[in-house]
C-alpha cells in the first residue's frame, strides 16, 4: 500500500480538502478512502498556523538571556526552529504520519503564498523527513478548484524559492527585531523609561509615519480666515460664487472681508469666463486585499484584521477566492467563469435590478483580464459556488456584497461627469468663482454607490453663458479657520503602508516600493497594525489612529535613523523578492542584515546622549510586572493630604474609597494635555509653569493652573511677567 500525506495550513482547510472524498475522521487527521485520484487512499493533516517558531536568544547562548548592551548584536551562526509548546500535540500527529512507511509522498497544501510555503516546509524539516514532495497550488476552495488542483500538482522545486524568501525574511526580522528591541529598551531604561520597547523592520517605519502625523497635528496652530460669498441673479437665473484673488479665496482679516462685501453689494456683475470639462471614470479595479481592507474600513469601519478574518471565513466556505492576493487582475481562465457566476447572482433580489449587464463579457478587457499582472494569485472574486447573501452573517454579507459588486461593476460602462467653472466679475473688478458638477452617464456608479455614496450632493449650475450680465442679489461674509491634518483611519493606514513610496526622497526607491507593495505584504499589514495596538504604541478611537506617548518616545529616540525609514524596507523588499524569484542569494542578504544590525545598535548608542523627551509623559511608561503594582504617587492631596495617583484619564486621591475624598485633576483641560511634571508642580507649589495652547471655542490662550486654598479649586492665572517659564 502506497499513500500520500496531504498537509494543510489550518484544520478547516484540511477538512475542506478532504470533503471531496469518502473519509474516516481520526485524531488530528482525516483518512481519505481509495479513489481515482488516490488509488490507495491518503491522509490529510494540518498545521494550526505556525506550529514552529524561531528559538529565543538564550537557546543559542546562555549569556544572551541577560539584556545587556555588551551582548549586542546577537547573531546566531545557524538559525533554529522549535515547536511551540501549546501546539506540540498536533506537531506529533504530523510527525507520526510523515514517518509512516506507507507514506511515499508529501503533498504540500499550505496557503499558496510565502507564509504557507514556510509553515509546511518548516514542519517537514523539523521532523527530519526527506520524502518526495508535490505542491497543491490553488486560489479557491471550491470542489472544482480542489479536484483540479490535485490533478495538476506542481513540482516542489517550482515553489521552493518562495520558501527561501519567507525563511530569509523571518531570520532577518529576528536579527533586526531582537537587537533593536533590546538596544532601545536598555538605553531607554537608563533614561528612566522602564518598559520593553519592541522595534522591527516593518512595524517601526509604520509607527514613524503615525507619530509624524501626530506631531503635525499637535504642532499645528489654527488661524482664522474669512471668505466672501455672493448670490448672483442673471436674467432670473440664480447661482452662488466665492470671491478670490490670484486663486486664493481666503482673506486674513475680517475688516478686509467686510470691505470687499461692501464694495460688491448690489453691484453689476458679468460672466467673464465659463469652462466645462468632461471627465470619464472607468469602473474600479477588482479587489486585492489592501484595497478591500481600505474600502471596508471606510464604509463599515471594520479594522483591517477584522476584514481579513471575515474574508478568510468566506474563502473557507469556498465562496470567494484566496484573500491574501496582491493582484487586481484575473487570467482569461477565471474570466471564462464570469458569465456563469453572474447568471447565478442575477437570481438574487439584491442584484436582479443590475441585470442584464451592459457588457456581458469582459474577456478582452485588459483593465481586468491581464495575465501579466497576475502574480501568485488573481484578484479577490466570488467563486462559481455562488451564495445567497441572505444566508450569510451581517459582516460576511457586507464584504461578500462588496466583492460581488466590484465584479458586476466591471461589466458596466464608464461614469461620465461634466465639471463647470464660472468666473463672474463684479463691477469689472472683483472676481468670483462658481463650480458645479453634473452627471452625464451613471455607468458603474449604479452598481457600487447604490447604498454607499458618500460624495457631496452635486451642485447643478443654471444654464448661463459667457457675457451674461446681472446683479449681486446678496452678499455675505463667512468666518473659518485652518484645520490641522487629519489623523489616519485604519483603512488609510493600510493604504499608506502599501504606497509608502511617497514618503521617500529617492525616486528609484520610490519605484521599488510601488513595485513591491510598500511596507509589509498583503498578508502581514493587518497584523502589523494589530501588533502596534497590542504593544501600546497606538490607540484607535472611532476609527482614528492616535500615537501614544510610548510610541512617540520610541520614534523620538530613533529619530531619522535608518530603522524608522521606509528606505530600508524598500531595499529589503527588493532583495527578498529577488530571492523568491531565484535571482538573489539568501546568504549574501543575511550578511548585509548582520552589518545593518550593528549599525542600528551604534546609531542607538550615539543618539541616546542627546535624547530629549520634554512634553512626553515618560513617567506613565513603565513595565507592568506579574503582580499589579501600586500606582506611584505624584504628590499630596490638596484636600486631605493623602497620595494623588494616576487613575487613567485623571489623577485622583487614594482615599476616595475610605473617605470619599473627591479631589481630581483631569489629564486634559480645554483640549490641552497637562504633563505629569506640571501636575507634580501644582501639587507641590500650588501652581504650574505657564502652559500654552488652551482652547475655548475658537480662541486659544496661555495660562498657569493655580490652586486656591480659599475656594478649594483649580483656576486659571494670567501672569504679566514675560520671563515666566512656558510649557
Amino acid at each position: 500500500m502506497i499513500m500520500k500525506l496531504i498537509i494543510a495550513e489550518k484544520p478547516d482547510q484540511g477538512s475542506t480538502l478532504a470533503a471531496q472524498f469518502k473519509t474516516k475522521k481520526q485524531q488530528g487527521y482525516i483518512e481519505i478512502m481509495p479513489n481515482e485520484l488516490f488509488p490507495d487512499g491518503a491522509y490529510v493533516t494540518w498545521a494550526v498556523g505556525h506550529l514552529c517558531q524561531l528559538v529565543s536568544p538564550e537557546t543559542y547562548h546562555s549569556k544572551w538571556k541577560k539584556w545587556s548592551m555588551e551582548t549586542l548584536p546577537m547573531i546566531p551562526e545557524k538559525f533554529q526552529y522549535e515547536v511551540t509548546r501549546q501546539k506540540a500535540k498536533q506537531f506529533n500527529v504530523v510527525k507520526t504520519l510523515l514517518r509512516k512507511p506507507e507514506v511515499d509522498e508529501i503533498i504540500h497544501a499550505g496557503d499558496a503564498g510565502r507564509e504557507g510555503e514556510l509553515i509546511v516546509r518548516n514542519i517537514v524539516n523539523l521532523c527530519n523527513v526527506n520524502k518526495p514532495m508535490k505542491r497543491l497550488w490553488i486560489s479557491s476552495l471550491t470542489p472544482k478548484a480542489i479536484y483540479e488542483g490535485f490533478q495538476n500538482l506542481k513540482s516542489e522545486e517550482k515553489t521552493r524559492p518562495l520558501y527561501y524568501e519567507a525563511y530569509t525574511r523571518a531570520c532577518a526580522d529576528w536579527v533586526v527585531g531582537m537587537n533593536a528591541s533590546r538596544a532601545y529598551s536598555i538605553l531607554l531604561k537608563q533614561r528612566g523609561v522602564s518598559d520593553v520597547f519592541s522595534a522591527g523592520r516593518v512595524q517601526t517605519p509604520t509607527l514613524a509615519l503615525i507619530v509624524k502625523r501626530e506631531m503635525e497635528i499637535e504642532q499645528f496652530k489654527s488661524e482664522p480666515f474669512w471668505e466672501v460669498f455672493a448670490d448672483f441673479k442673471m436674467d432670473g437665473k440664480k447661482y452662488q460664487g466665492k470671491w478670490q484673488l490670484n486663486n486664493d479665496p481666503r482673506i486674513k482679516t475680517k475688516e478686509m472681508a467686510d470691505k470687499i462685501a461692501a464694495f460688491c453689494k448690489g453691484k453689476e456683475a458679468e460672466i467673464a469666463e465659463m469652462d466645462t470639462e468632461r471627465k470619464e471614470f472607468q469602473p474600479p479595479l477588482l479587489f486585492n486585499l489592501s484595497s478591500l481592507q481600505a474600502t471596508v474600513n471606510k464604509i463599515y469601519k471594520y479594522s483591517p484584521k477584522q476584514t481579513l478574518d471575515i474574508v478568510q471565513s468566506l474563502y473557507q466556505k469556498g465562496i470567494v477566492s484566496y484573500p491574501r492576493s496582491d493582484s487586481n487582475y484575473v487570467t482569461q481562465g477565471e474570466a471564462e467563469t464570469f458569465p456563469d457566476i453572474l447568471q447565478k447572482l442575477s437570481g438574487f433580489s439584491e442584484y436582479e435590478s443590475l441585470f442584464p449587464l451592459p457588457q456581458p463579457n469582459i474577456m478582452n478587457n485588459k483593465r481586468f483580464v491581464n495575465e501579466k499582472k497576475v502574480t501568485d494569485h488573481y484578484a479577490i472574486i466570488p467563486t462559481e459556488q455562488v451564495t445567497d447573501p441572505k444566508r450569510l452573517s451581517a459582516e460576511e454579507r457586507n464584504i461578500y456584497d462588496l466583492v460581488v459588486r466590484r465584479l458586476i461593476a466591471a461589466h458596466y460602462e464608464k461614469a461620465i461627469f461634466d465639471y463647470t467653472t464660472i468666473k463672474t466679475l463684479v463691477d469689472k473688478r472683483a472676481e468670483f468663482i462658481s463650480k458645479g458638477k453634473q452627471q452625464i452617464q451613471e455607468g458603474w456608479r449604479k452598481v457600487i454607490f447604490q447604498n454607499n455614496d458618500k460624495d457631496d450632493d452635486d451642485i447643478i449650475l443654471p444654464s448661463v453663458s459667457k457675457g451674461d450680465s446681472g446683479k449681486v442679489a446678496n452678499i455675505k461674509v463667512k468666518e473659518g479657520k485652518t484645520q490641522p491634518p487629519k489623523r489616519y483611519t485604519e483603512g488609510q493606514l493600510i493604504t499608506l503602508m502599501k504606497t509608502a513610496g511617497k514618503h521617500l526622497d529617492n525616486e528609484e526607491l520610490e519605484k521599488v516600493l510601488m513595485k513591491t507593495e510598500g511596507l509589509g505584504t498583503e498578508a502581514t499589514r493587518a497584523g502589523i497594525i494589530t501588533m502596534l495596538k497590542d504593544r501600546k504604541y497606538i490607540n484607535v478611537k472611532k476609527n482614528q489612529v492616535f500615537a501614544t506617548d510610548k510610541g512617540k518616545v520610541l520614534i523620538t529616540a530613533i529619530g531619522e535613523k535608518i530603522l524608522a525609514s521606509p528606505e530600508m524596507t524598500a531595499k529589503w523588499e527588493q532583495r527578498l523578492r529577488e530571492i523568491g524569484e531565484g535571482k538573489a542569494s539568501a546568504g549574501g542578504f543575511m550578511e548585509a542584515v548582520k552589518k545593518m544590525s550593528a549599525k542600528i545598535i551604534s546609531d542607538a548608542v550615539e543618539s541616546s546622549e542627546s535624547w530629549d523627551f520634554q512634553g512626553l509623559d515618560t513617567d506613565s511608561i513603565q513595565r507592568s510586572g506579574p503582580k499589579k503594582r501600586s500606582a506611584a504617587s505624584v504628590g499630596s492631596c490638596k484636600l486631605c493630604g493623602s497620595k494623588i495617583v494616576d487613575k487613567g484619564e485623571f489623577y485622583g486621591c487614594v482615599s476616595y474609597q475610605k473617605t470619599k475624598c473627591n479631589f481630581t485633576i483631569s489629564k486634559k483641560i480645554l483640549n490641552k494635555k497637562i504633563s505629569q511634571a506640571n501636575i507634580k508642580k501644582l501639587l507641590a507649589s500650588g501652581e504650574t509653569d505657564l502652559i500654552s495652547g488652551f482652547k475655548k471655542g475658537e480662541k486659544t490662550f496661555d495660562a498657569i493652573l493655580s490652586w486656591s486654598d480659599s475656594e478649594k479649586k483649580i483656576s486659571f492665572a494670567f501672569p504679566t511677567e514675560q520671563n515666566v517659564k512656558q510649557t
